[in-house]
Order: C-alpha cells, then structure tokens, then sequence
C-alpha cells in the first residue's frame, strides 16, 4: 500500500504525557486532511532496540508486508542518554476499501530508563488492543517491565548465548505472557512436510517405528532443531534424554519412545540464513525419508527396503514452497501475536529434556 499523506512531529528533552498530546493532535488532523482515513487498531508493537543498530531492525520491519502493527514504538537505548527525546510520525495508506493510518513512535532513551520502562510506554500504547513487546537486542529487564501493559512477548531464543539459556528464558516467558518465538515458526515448513508425510493412514504405523532422526540446522541455530525435535517427542509420547556434544560438533543422543529408542543427531552444517537445512527420518525397518532445501522448495528422496531380498527402490521428488526469509519470519511472528499455539508450550517443554 502506498502512503498518501505523513505528518511528522518531534522534541527534544520531552515527557510520555507530552508525545501523547502530539499523537492525539496528529491524528485529529490527519483525519481533518483525510476524512476517508481511519486509524488502524488491532496490534502495538513496543520495539527496544540499540540505538546502533535500528536502523537493521527498521529494515527487518519494513519487509513484514501486510502484518504491519497498528502502533509502533521504538525505544532505542543509548546508554550515555539521560533526557527522553521523540519523534512520531502518522502515515495514512492507501488501502483497497480504507485508507489506514499506522503510528511511528520513536524514543531516544537511556539504560537506567529500562528498569521502569513501563512508565514511559504505557501512555504510548493504544488501550483495548493488545501489545506485543520485542526486545532483539536483550534488555530482560526492559521486556520484565513492560509485561506490566503487555500480553504478547516476541522473542527469539536462537538470539540466546546458549540453547540452554534461550529455552529457560522463553519457559519462564510462558508462565507471564502469550510467547511467539521466532525459532519455533522457523520450523512451521518443516512441521507441515512431516504432518503432511505421515498424514495417509496407511503412513501413520511409520511413526511408531522411526528409529532415527537427522536434522541438519546452521550453525547457530539448533535450538530450532530442538523445537522440532521436541514436537515430536511431545505429540508421540517421547521421554527425552539430555543429548551430548561428540567429537564432530553434532548434539547426539537417544529418547525413549513407547517401542523402542529413538537416536537423534543435530548435525550444523553452513547455511546462509538461521534455520534448518534438512532432516531424515528412518525406520526400523529400513525406510528413510529425507528433507533438504532445494530451489524453490525442499527436495525430497524416500528410499524404501524390497521385501523378499529385493533391492531397495528409491523415489525423488520437489516439495514446493521457498522459503520465506528473515522478514517473512518477522511478519508471520506478529500475526501469530493475534493467534494461540497451544503445542509451543509443550514442545518447549520436552526441548528443554534434551539438554543437560
């Protein structure tokens, strides 16, 4: 959607109560100079960022498309800061059948405004739609506070210096607030081929058979081979075991399934983007299906046992469907902010079992 018409308002050394006043005058105007617009309302989105780097973090936003939020506000943290400036911008769009406008607020502040964040956004947000609180740079204390006025915490827990540390942080999110996490819709593709795999009746014996499952991830992403690791174990009944580092870098190690031990292998492998590169599923009966990235969707190669000493018959085929990259992520990451996943919560659960 292109932008019609923007209006733009900024301060230096300057108040919640006094940004507040200016938004409420913008769009008074806004809609005197466009009658035919209306403000968006259905998602805040509370952003804080390192002054430094938000200007990566306003790329990834622009690219989210369609979920842009209602309301943004931006808190860029500038350590040496001790004064709060603003700028607002209001930018109606034009839409198919409304012309929308969607708030800017940005808010230059300090670290010791963190601890009591809350304070400063509170009178920002727009009241009776939710608000989803980001924090891609870390500032636990600044995401603590702003549960206060929040309901939606977006995280990522690849972001985490360790899996074990991205796992305890989003249980202990989950226990105050809606969590979407950006390395569990990472795996979302990766789930529906499985799903969909296993989906004919006729397929469904297999999951009880698997004996061994492969995933291969980018380096600093296996905590979402966890996360799909631990979807499965959580919808097939899995008891996870806490996998070990071997020699070659892979996270090695067996769960307990209702038949028999099933060995995994997190194998990291180069990849340009966060993520996964590929699994393989195999049977204890010799079926292995493999899943990699591929041009324009993921390749696929099923290699089935003959029966009666008969060689084994191998099939290749495309599943289509390109990937959807880091800010397709981010869009999908906030419309999940207005959806439940009630199966996060206990695949998170069983991916905290795999690590010592």
């Amino acid at each position: 959607m292109s932008v019609i018409a923007e209006s733009l308002w900024s301060a230096s050394d300057t108040s919640p109560e006094a940004i507040e006043q200016a938004l409420r005058e913008m769009l008074f105007q806004q809609h005197a100079a466009e009658p035919d617009s209306v403000p968006a309302r259905v998602l805040n989105l509370v952003a804080v960022v390192d002054r430094e780097w938000s200007g990566e973090i306003a790329n990834r936003l622009r690219k989210v498309g369609r979920y842009q939020p209602s309301r943004t506000i931006v808190c860029q943290v500038d350590p040496g800061r001790q004064t709060i400036d603003a700028q607002v911008s209001v930018a109606v769009q034009d839409g198919s059948t409304l012309s929308l406008a969607r708030e800017l607020v940005i808010v230059d502040i300090g670290t010791h405004h963190l601890e009591h964040l809350e304070t400063i956004v509170d009178p920002l947000v727009v009241t009776d739609i939710p608000t989803l609180v980001w924090s891609p740079h870390g500032h636990d204390e600044a995401v603590d506070a702003l549960l206060a006025i929040s309901q939606i915490a977006l995280i990522d827990t690849v972001d985490a210096f360790t899996p074990q540390e991205g796992l305890a942080r989003a249980a202990a999110l989950v226990e105050r607030a809606i969590v979407v996490d950006l390395a569990w819709l990472r795996s979302v593709p990766w789930r529906e081929r499985i799903a969909a795999l296993f989906d004919p009746p006729s397929e469904r014996p297999s999951l009880e058979r698997l004996s061994h499952i492969t995933i291969r991830h980018e380096e600093t992403s296996s905590v979402v081979a966890l996360l799909l690791v631990g979807w499965l174990g959580s919808r097939l009944g899995w008891t996870p075991s806490p996998l070990m580092l071997d020699r070659e870098g892979r996270l090695t190690g067996s769960v307990h399934a209702r038949r028999q031990e099933v060995r995994i292998t997190l194998q990291p492998v180069p990849l340009p983007v966060r993520g996964l590169a590929g699994l393989t599923l195999e049977t204890a009966d010799g079926t292995s299906i493999a899943l990699d990235r591929d041009r324009g969707g993921l390749a696929a190669v099923r290699i089935d046992q003959g029966a009666f000493g008969a060689g084994p018959t191998e099939h290749r085929w495309t599943i289509m469907g390109a990937s959807r990259g880091e800010g397709g992520i981010l869009g999908e990451g906030i419309r999940q902010a207005m959806l439940r996943d009630p199966v996060y919560r206990p695949a998170l659960t069983a991916a905290q079992g795999l690590i010592a």
